[in-house]
């Protein structure tokens, strides 16, 4: 089987217990996932089939998108609900006052990554650190927060919900902390729903429970979406017999000899004439050649 398979995650399941679980539901180990999720986040998790996973690390596209839920009035050492709670507010936010501070978490902006969070720091993750009660200076990153709404707001009880558009290393409870910091309240994060990423959404995603039931019923691979989804941004080539076959064990290809080409995108998304997905291409126009990006064969 080679594809891509939609989760929606549950909640309390890291992208790496889905994997796991996933392994022994399809039988096979050769299995990867498009985008870690936080373990009590739920929502789009795409996992790669089979020779798919060797799309894991190329995608054009890494935009995802979150209904978050929050609490204005206290911050966690987690940034969230389930972590231990360091203050608490008793100041009133009015939904204008809230929004007026959005605009300052949108665009590219620069973030600073939580302590709990995978990245490392000297070799060592930052949430093992943190378990042992150790916080270490973090260099801040440059994320890019395209569209960030507030479809519902109570200020009676501070809470609400972000519609929050993104690329690709964003921490969303980091934002809704540093929304509180920038109100002086303090903000925490109380849930949180992937609803798509890399172009898919929850229309597109199965439970644990819909994957073994196809498994039984011996229809897995109906579910399993095809690898060029993915590369759908991408302009398309499609190759000529010879070129086809050149292109397939790793040659370079003349390009003024390839139809499709275009002037304004070095990399392309590539069949046979058959239909057949290959893989990647870039060009290299310095040179006039047309370059294997990833044979995804």
């Amino acid at each position: 089987m080679n594809g891509i398979l939609c989760v929606n995650k549950p909640q309390d399941f890291t992208s790496f217990d889905v994997v796991a679980k996933l392994r022994g539901i399809l039988g096979m180990k050769r299995l990867g996932h498009g985008g870690t999720l936080d373990p009590m986040a739920t929502g789009v998790l795409p996992v790669f089939v089979g020779n798919a996973t060797k799309a894991c690390d190329i995608m054009p596209d890494n935009t995802k998108s979150y209904l978050a839920g929050f609490r204005l009035g206290c911050t966690s050492d987690t940034q969230d609900i389930w972590g231990e709670v360091k203050s608490v507010s008793d100041l009133a936010v009015s939904r204008d006052e809230l929004e007026a501070v959005m605009p300052y978490f949108t665009g590219n902006i620069m973030q600073l990554p939580p302590m709990y969070s995978a990245v490392q720091v000297g070799g060592k993750r930052l949430y093992d650190l943190a378990r042992q009660g150790i916080e270490v200076e973090r260099e801040a990153r440059q994320i890019e927060v395209s569209s960030l709404r507030l479809p519902e707001y109570d200020p009676d009880t501070c809470e609400g919900k972000l519609e929050i558009v993104c690329g690709k290393g964003t921490y969303i409870r980091t934002i809704i902390n540093d929304i509180g910091e920038k109100l002086g309240c303090g903000g925490i994060m109380t849930s949180l729903v992937r609803t798509s990423s890399c172009g898919f959404t929850l229309a597109d995603c199965f439970t644990f429970e819909e994957i073994q039931q196809a498994k039984d019923e011996d229809r897995l691979e109906t579910l399993l979406l095809p690898t060029d989804k993915v590369f759908v941004s991408l302009p398309k080539l499609v190759l000529g017999e010879a070129q086809a076959r050149m292109y397939r064990n790793g040659v370079k290809l003349d390009i003024t000899r390839v139809r499709g080409i275009i002037p304004d995108s070095d990399t392309y998304r590539v069949y046979a004439q058959d239909g057949t997905f290959f893989g990647t291409a870039v060009a290299d126009r310095e040179n006039g050649l047309l370059r294997v990006g990833k044979n995804l064969g």
